[in-house]
């Protein structure tokens, strides 16, 4: 897998983590692990990364299902596709800093927006354009949560995870297949995308004894402030 014993044992429990945060709030696995897979093997972003989030993205949305916003996912689907074509597009015509500095300002400064803002209205025109940017973001970095995270923030817990399980699993989907037909998904993408999945089992499974805490009040602060740090960390690795 390319990968030394430590250096997937770092993975692996990042990747755990992730999990964990992921089932919790509904995104945030590749906030974690991608930092420290770009550090470790950078040639496993964003492949490795988009297969590993397959079985996660399934079983947020398996566990909480019948909360699903149905809508909302489809129209944040329809505004992925162009997304995730104008993503492949970024991934060989910008650099990774350019896309850093633009993509973590834009996070950053949603997040802070929301803070004093009461409510984001979830629209047809919000949910195309969340889906739209997370398209570009999860295609082009494997990072494409906090877009749609944000427009949802205000939504139940159980609605918010589930829905963001759907949209996430389908967008995934389609990014993974962008990849494919561009010719960078490798077989050892795919032996170390397998190889992490028991680590998100562990932290999928150990993320259900959060949500009664965070369904009572902790579920927005969470997702706006986790929203903040991964767009400001995005922003100072495309500075730096």
């Amino acid at each position: 897998m390319h990968l030394t014993l430590g250096g997937f044992t770092m993975i692996f429990v990042s990747a755990l983590l992730g999990a964990l945060i992921q089932g919790s709030i509904g995104y945030g696995l590749n906030l974690v692990v991608v930092p420290v897979a770009a550090v470790i093997q950078p040639a496993a972003l964003p492949a490795a990364m988009i297969i590993m989030a397959l079985p996660m993205t399934a079983g947020s949305a398996l566990l909480e299902h019948d909360h699903i916003d149905r809508p909302s996912v489809t129209w944040m689907t329809l505004g992925r596709l162009p997304g995730v074509v104008l993503g492949a597009w970024v991934v060989t015509a910008v650099t990774s800093e350019v896309l850093g500095i633009v993509v973590g300002g834009c996070v950053v400064s949603a997040a802070v927006m929301s803070m004093f803002s009461p409510s984001v209205p979830v629209t047809r025109f919000s949910s195309v354009m969340a889906g739209l940017l997370g398209g570009v973001m999860g295609t082009a970095s494997s990072i494409g949560g906090p877009p749609v995270a944000i427009l949802l923030q205000n939504e139940p817990g159980p609605v918010l995870r589930s829905t963001l399980g759907a949209t996430f699993l389908i967008g995934v989907s389609m990014s993974l297949g962008a990849l494919i037909l561009a010719g960078q998904v490798e077989g050892w993408h795919w032996a170390l995308g397998v190889a992490l999945v028991p680590a998100i089992g562990i932290g999928l499974y150990a993320s259900r004894f959060l949500h009664a805490w965070l369904d009572s009040g902790w579920i927005r602060p969470c997702v706006l402030g986790f929203a903040g740090l991964s767009g400001l960390g995005v922003l100072l690795r495309g500075i730096l």
